[in-house]
C-alpha cells in the first residue's frame, strides 16, 4: 500500500514519523534537544575556517517536547491532540490550530515525515 500522503487525506489521520537523520536527546528537565549535524561540504569548510561546532542544537519547549516524544510512528495527529489535551488542558488551546502549525514546522524542517496508515 502507498503510504505517501495525498491532497485529500485527513490531516488528523496522518502519522508523523521522526527523521532518523537527526539525533535527539531528552535533557534533565524532560525537554527535547534536536541535534542537527553540519556535515555537508560547505559546512565542513565553514567549520574549519571559523571553528564552528559540528552540530547545531535546537531546544524544544515543554509542549513541543511532549509532542515530539509522542511521535512514535504509531500515533496519528488526532491521538497526539488527545494526549496534549489530557496533559495540558486549556494551556494548548486552540489545540488543533497550534498542533497542525507545529507539525507543519517540524515537517518543513525535515525533522519528521507524514504518512498514511496502511489499510
Amino acid at each position: 500500500m502507498n503510504k505517501k500522503i495525498k491532497k485529500g487525506d485527513n490531516f488528523l489521520k496522518l502519522i508523523p514519523k521522526k527523521n532518523l537523520k537527526y539525533q535527539w536527546i531528552e535533557k534533565e528537565d524532560g525537554r527535547i534537544q534536536i541535534i542537527i549535524p553540519r556535515d555537508k561540504i560547505l559546512d565542513k569548510i565553514v567549520r574549519k575556517i571559523f571553528k564552528t561546532p559540528e552540530s547545531f542544537k535546537i531546544d524544544l519547549d515543554k509542549i513541543g517536547s511532549f509532542i515530539f516524544k509522542n511521535i512514535d510512528g504509531k500515533n496519528n495527529i488526532e491521538k497526539i491532540a488527545e494526549l496534549l489535551k489530557k496533559q495540558f488542558g486549556q494551556e494548548v488551546e486552540p489545540l488543533y490550530k497550534r498542533l497542525i502549525t507545529y507539525i507543519n514546522i517540524l515537517r518543513n524542517n525535515k525533522f519528521i515525515t507524514l504518512e498514511r496508515r496502511e489499510k
